[in-house]
Parts: C-alpha cells; structure tokens; sequence
C-alpha cells in the first residue's frame, strides 16, 4: 500500500511509541500548552486516534507564566510488566521526572522526580532494572548521553550518572533511545538541533553501559540536503518493530510552505519511515536514509485505508483531546457545550505569557476555511491564529466607545496593530471567517447578509523561522477584557 507522510499532522512534536500486544501508544511534546503530552493509539502505524494526555492536573506539571515553546519536552513512552510509563522534561524548571499508570485510558500518577541534568529523558528496562537516559553533564562534568540505573518506585538513583556516548560530532546531541535487538544495544539519538540540519544518528554495543561504536554511514536518517524538498528538519526518532518483525521509525519533521519558502508554521509533526536490518547488524532507514512525502510498502496490509479527518466542528471533537489551553487555565472563565463554547475573559491579553481566556485546536495543513459566530457581550472576543504571545493574527468583535467593532490585528515581534476596523451595524454578532494557503492568512466577517474583508497577512511571520521556537499554529477562540463575555457557536473547520 502507499501511505503518505505526516501520519500525525500539526504541532505535535518529538515522537515516542511503544507497544503491547497489537496496538501502538505514541505520545509527544505540548511545551506550554495544557494539558501536556497527548496520547494517541494505533492498530497499523498510520491511523493514530488520540485518547487522551498523560498531564492533565496541575500538580502534575507546573506551566504557570512559562515562556512559549518552555514547560513540557520531548517525552519517552514505555510498557513494563503491565504498566505505562511515560518519561519528560520540564524545560523551564529544569527537572526530569516520569509519571505511570496501569489504565491507558485513565488517569496518570503524580510526577516521579530524577535528579539527573540534561532533557528528552528515556527509560530502558531489563531483568528487573531500569536505566534512565538524557543528555547533558554526567557526575563527571562530561558531555554526552548520560545513563544511571534508577528505583523505578522513587526515582533515586542507585548509580552515578555517567555519558556513554558522545555521539557523532553533530550539534544538539539530544533524544536518546535504547533498545536491544538480537542481543545488541542500539543507541539512537538526534543531533544537528530541531531545524534543516536535523538528523538521526546511532551507534552499537554489546552492553547497556557501552562502549559504543557509530554506525559508520551516519546520520542514518536526515533531509538537511534535499533542499527546497516538502520534508524538512528530519529526526528525534523511536524505533518500533511491527507484528510482522518488521521495523520502524516514528520521528518529527516539518512541511516547509513551499519549494522555495524555507519556512515553516504549521510546527513538527509526526512521520513514519521503514527500517531495514542487514545481515551485518547495521540498520538503515528510509529511502536511502531520506523520509519521503509517500512511501509504497508491502508492510502494511493493502486493505488498510489512511483516514484524513477533513472537518471539525465542536459536536465532532472532544474538548479534553482535541482543544488545549494555554497554560493552566481558570476554568471559571469557559464553559463548554457540546455545541456552543462560552468565554469570560480577564485583563490578561494574549501578549502576555500567560492564561488568557483562550481554547485553541491544532492547524493540521495549510488550505483550511475556519468559520465561527461570535456575539459579544462586552469587551474584546473572537479567533486567533497564535503561534507565541508575540507573533499571532487575530479576527475579532470589540466594544469600543459604545460601538461594536469588527477589527484584525497583527502581531509580529515589536510591531502590534489594528489593521483594519469597521464599525458593525447595529448588531454585537457576526460569523468570523479566516481562509488560510500555504502563504497568507485572508480575514473575513459575514453580518448583514454580506461578506466584509478586513485584510491579510502572510503565513511567514508566525514560522518558526521569524517567531523562534518550538512549536506551531494554533486555531484559538478568546476573549478578552474585565467583564468580557461572549458565545461561540457553529465552529467549522475545514481542510480543502
């Protein structure tokens, strides 16, 4: 069959899969959004149905005024007699910790805390051991990927940490994975940093404590050379094997906006690439160590049919799996229906790194039609395209002066503006429509049985390439101001 790549679409980084029995558990990066880490399940490799989040109490996870792309990194989710683990970093207070349960559909534990420096933590389980990995200094002051061996019921270390491999010469050594496969340890890591250098290295040995040996033809897995190719910053990736003894690799990658438009916004997401074994040991992945848009396989059963969800409305998403908040939010200011969302927003604006008043679903491609109605009450409410509290469009109602206003705003770095207002005629309500390309957001209103257009922008500017960061396109529904109110209803989203 050919599948087509991403298989998870949208801001939905790092990627870490494990299994049990026949169905896939993969989870990813949420940095500062709430809750953290989603969790998705697959019975084939390239339909994955999220199922919930792995942090979804704030005693779990502290994301009060973290910075845009801090809080939750690069997770690592793993199986080990009968019980889910699933192993992260809080970049903004520096700790590593891991959390479990024994229900994948219910509830996780409390963090379990590691005292081991470095992020992108992994834990690697044998005859009754476990080891856990990061990278940074060891005990030593030694840079690398660095090992102790834990009490997984506490989290305190039994050894000291130490670096068992330096890795490649690459920048960014980070994501390590351990495996053992036909009584060898495989050490997969990423380096070049998450961005066109990206790439998947790895190395061999005969212990869990080393020494290792590189695979003499890395980076096993990089698009950094195929310039002006759709697939970009490849690597970050988790090995898997299949049913049929067959393996492969989930890792991230991103869709620049065109050939020539090195930018990206939609964020890194999810990739699956074939992994091959030689008879000499050695693995090799991909195309000729290239991730494709499409791949044709006899792996995967031709009766198997990728889906592609193209519309989303309110009645046909879940609001605990499909939406997030930014940061921890006040519950107290939403109140969601399962067709009708209501706002109460506060002085806290979306510039600030903050919670504003704000419900957002992920951008998952470039072609997409949003529309909502809005009626305002008071205050400042409608649509965001938010990609950090410093760079985001938004499309909104306003009360201003005894008038209710239709305004589009940008916001890129210093440069904060209204672009365009009218004022609406006798009316607090209108239907918001954004229309989105690979290059240009188009904002428009329908209230008085006609269509306004109020402006555009470009999608450039809330890439990481000028935002910075980690993350990506968020479809956001705020309000904002002391007192502010507003109804959200018939939210359509659709791709095209």
């Amino acid at each position: 069959m050919r599948y087509s790549n991403p298989v998870i679409k949208g801001f939905y980084p790092d990627p870490s899969v494990c299994k049990v029995e026949d169905t896939y558990y993969l989870v990813c990066s949420s940095m500062q959004y709430f809750p953290g880490v989603p969790l998705f399940e697959s019975k084939d490799l390239i339909n994955w149905k999220q199922i919930g989040h792995c942090l979804t109490r704030a005693s779990q996870i502290q994301l009060d005024q973290v910075n845009s792309s801090g809080g939750v990194f690069a997770p690592t989710i793993r199986h080990d007699n009968g019980r889910f683990y699933m192993t992260t970093t809080n970049d903004t207070t520096r700790q590593n910790f891991y959390v479990w349960t024994d229900d994948i559909y219910g509830e996780w534990s409390e963090p379990i805390f590691v005292d081991q420096q470095g992020i992108d933590p992994d834990l690697y389980f044998e005859n009754g051991k476990t080891f856990f990995m990061s990278n940074g200094k060891d005990d030593f002051n030694i840079d690398g990927i660095v090992q102790c061996e834990i009490d997984i019921r506490t989290g305190r270390k039994i050894t000291p940490s130490r670096t068992i491999w330096t890795g490649t010469g690459g920048r960014f050594l980070e994501a390590p994975h351990m495996y053992k496969i036909n009584n060898k340890y495989y050490l997969v890591a990423a380096e070049g940093g998450t961005e066109f250098g990206h790439m998947v290295t790895y190395a061999c040995g005969d212990s869990i404590h080393g020494p290792f040996k590189s695979y003499p033809h890395n980076p096993v897995l990089t698009n950094r050379n195929m310039g002006g190719y759709h697939i970009q910053a490849v690597g970050h990736g988790d090995l898997i094997e299949d049913n049929n003894g067959h393996w492969w690799m989930l890792h991230l990658g991103f869709r620049q906006s065109g050939q020539w438009l090195p930018y990206h916004h939609l964020g890194r997401e999810v990739f699956l690439t074939p992994v091959t074994f030689g008879d000499d040991g050695w693995f090799t992945a991909g195309d000729n160590g290239v991730t494709r848009t499409f791949f044709e396989t006899d792996r995967i059963p031709t009766a198997v049919v990728q889906q592609d969800k193209q519309r989303y409305t309110f009645e046909n998403t879940n609001w605990d799996k499909d939406w997030c908040f930014l940061r921890l939010p006040h519950k107290q200011n939403y109140s969601l229906e399962q067709n009708q969302i209501t706002l109460k927003g506060t002085e806290i604006s979306l510039d600030q790194a903050d919670s504003p008043t704000f419900i957002g679903i992920r951008q998952k491609d470039f072609n997409v039609s949003i529309s909502c109605n809005v009626n305002l009450t008071i205050g400042e409410s409608g649509i965001t395209i938010y990609m950090d509290e410093h760079h985001h469009y938004d499309l909104a109602i306003r009360y201003d002066g005894g008038v209710y206003k239709l305004i589009e705003r940008i916001n890129i770095g210093d440069v904060k503006t209204i672009m365009n207002e009218i004022a609406l005629e006798g009316s607090n309500h209108a239907t918001l429509i954004i229309r989105s390309s690979n290059e240009r957001y188009t904002f428009l209103a329908h209230t008085n049985d006609k269509e306004i257009l109020l402006g555009t922008a470009q999608t450039k500017y809330l890439s990481s390439e000028v935002a910075g960061g980690f993350t990506g396109v968020i479809i956001g529904l705020y309000a904002y101001g002391k007192d502010s109110l507003a109804e959200f209803t018939k939210f359509n989203l659709e791709y095209l």
